[in-house]
């Protein structure tokens, strides 16, 4: 074996094959964006070929030496823990056969999509690609989904947009909408030319209209979270946050968001509910397969519900989901794998922060409370929603590797200035 190696090693060090190496190197950032843009698509297939042959080049480039990946990162640790921890959860598990699937399916390859990110984004040319290939696919999404929503299939615009036919509800619409949002005020607050203002100004108005036309109270109040940060950085920010609010004011959304809204929504038994099963499956939880939950023969919801005070109990069908992501991570790891979670979050916040704090410029400042917006962003509406499957989860992964990158320039810039 060892011979066959080192003939394979010696044929790959042919001009030839320096040439295919080249290529498979610029063909992994192709891929791997492509896959970023086609997430909020309906082209789940082509997305699937993009991730796993980005994966096969890398391997092979792995083989013969000829790549400079690395898993070194801040977020690494927390990953390894979260994602052993979940493993062991598959002794624990009520469904060995979905835990054993969603680990490969819901996380390891979210990991790996992260880490393909960090490693072949990582430059200031090539986090602004990222950022842009997000802000057209967002883009294009939200153009498609109000066409398609309200012009093709007639639905009133007092309806809730949703896409029942995309598997895109009206709460999981939001993760990528917003995501795109920030980033173009982002741009917006660089742009000198008055064309590059227009653009990601547009970008901005029909994104915004897109999201507020979903009605999700998590997804107004991350947005206006967001824009909030925002003025940190950029105080005439305070303009979108009174174009937003004014909206809101004349939109249908309005009725959502007073206090009965939030109080006696039907989450509030849901998260009940959740809790009385994390009472039972405190530790490892039920397993991190996402069909456990809303299988009555594994997990008896109608017995849990019947427990509750009649103010929290689900009349008729029992809703088989937790519908917030920090207690559905509890749920399915248990009590130590949601601290793991937080990990994961905390040492972001601190990489935000230490980036912040630490370098001086424009750049990093913009940057750094940029992402801190997409984050949290990101975390209030997934506090009404399952965000850790599906296109809202790819979403967080990206915003994980971004700040990664984000951390890893300001280090070099750190480095490049030493030894200056």
């Amino acid at each position: 074996m060892t011979n066959i190696a080192s003939i394979l090693r010696a044929i790959a060090r042919t001009e030839k094959a320096e040439k295919i190496y080249k290529a498979l190197n610029f063909s992994i950032p192709f891929l791997i964006g492509l896959f970023v843009f086609l997430n909020p698509l309906p082209f789940s297939a082509l997305s699937e070929i993009c991730f796993y042959l980005s994966l096969f080049f890398l391997i092979i480039l792995f083989f013969f030496r000829k790549t400079d990946f690395i898993l070194r990162s801040p977020l690494t640790l927390p990953f390894v823990l979260f994602f052993i921890w979940s493993v062991f959860g598959l002794f624990f598990t009520l469904d060995f056969k979905n835990t054993f699937h969603d680990l490969h399916a819901h996380l390891l390859k979210y990991i790996i999509f992260f880490y393909l990110l960090v490693n072949y984004f990582n430059s200031q040319k090539r986090l602004e690609i990222l950022s842009v290939i997000v802000i057209a696919s967002s883009m294009l999404f939200s153009l498609a989904a109000v066409a398609s929503f309200y012009f093709i299939d007639n639905h009133p615009f007092s309806t809730r947009l949703g896409l029942v036919s995309a598997g895109m509800s009206s709460n999981y619409l939001n993760f990528i909408t917003i995501f795109g949002i920030c980033l173009s005020l982002q741009f917006l607050s660089k742009s000198k030319n008055i064309f590059y203002k227009i653009l990601p100004l547009s970008c901005f108005f029909i994104m915004t209209i897109t999201t507020l036309m979903t009605q999700a109270r998590g997804a107004m109040l991350g947005l206006l979270a967001a824009l909030v940060i925002l003025c940190f950085h950029n105080k005439k920010n305070i303009f979108f946050i009174i174009i937003v609010i004014s909206a809101i004011l004349l939109m249908p959304a309005k009725e959502r968001i007073t206090i009965d809204g939030f109080t006696k929504d039907t989450r509030i038994k849901m998260n009940h509910l959740t809790i009385e099963v994390i009472k039972d499956h405190p530790i490892a939880g039920i397993g991190f397969g996402m069909q456990i939950f809303g299988n009555k023969n594994l997990v008896p919801l109608a017995k849990y519900n019947s427990k509750l005070p009649p103010e929290y109990q689900q009349n008729g069908d029992i809703i088989g989901s937790p519908h917030n992501t920090i207690l559905d991570i509890a749920v399915r790891t248990g009590v130590v794998g949601l601290i793991l979670f937080l990990y994961i979050l905390i040492t972001s916040l601190r990489m935000l922060w230490r980036t912040l704090k630490l370098k001086q410029g424009e750049y990093f400042k913009s940057w750094a409370i940029c992402l801190f917006a997409c984050l949290v962003s990101y975390m209030i509406p997934a506090l009404f929603a399952d965000a850790t499957f599906g296109a809202q989860v790819i979403v967080f992964y990206t915003m994980l590797a971004m700040i990664t990158i984000l951390w890893n320039i300001a280090g070099q810039s750190d480095s490049e200035h030493h030894s200056a």
